[in-house]
């Protein structure tokens, strides 16, 4: 099997970073959040992969998780991002180094309240769904 997770997650920050509407919103898009970052962002989380092959094709069933974090008193500013980030991605094209038949659609997400009373958090996990090139 050959990973798709180090050229997803830079195709995921290169769409979530070029998209106006997007970082109009948001202070960034972090992989690895700077101490320094202020509220609100978004930052990457995991990202589990399933092998899908299909007959003499490679394939992967990737689930990725991203974090919205807000200081918004309730969950009004992280849902609005939240918004932002499915007109990005939900059902949109997208290209992965390396992979064709990219397909992207929004699975779930939760809305959490941080131990620190004045930050909000939601987590959405997308299942992304592609298949290696020839080589």
């Amino acid at each position: 099997m050959t990973t798709a997770l180090w050229p997803l997650q830079q195709a995921i920050v290169q769409k979530l970073r070029a998209d106006a509407p997007l970082t109009a919103l948001v202070s960034g898009v972090w992989d690895e959040v700077p101490e320094t970052a202020a509220y609100p962002y978004v930052s990457i989380g995991s990202i589990t992969e399933l092998v899908d092959d299909a007959h003499n094709q490679r394939g992967l069933t990737t689930n990725l998780v991203l974090h919205v974090w807000s200081k918004y008193l309730g969950f009004r500013e992280a849902a609005e991002i939240l918004a932002a980030l499915d007109a990005v991605l939900d059902r949109q094209p997208m290209t992965v180094t390396g992979y064709k038949d990219v397909s992207v659609a929004h699975q779930q997400h939760q809305e959490l309240r941080d131990p620190d009373p004045e930050i909000r958090h939601i987590n959405v996990t997308y299942r992304v769904w592609m298949t290696k090139e020839e080589e």
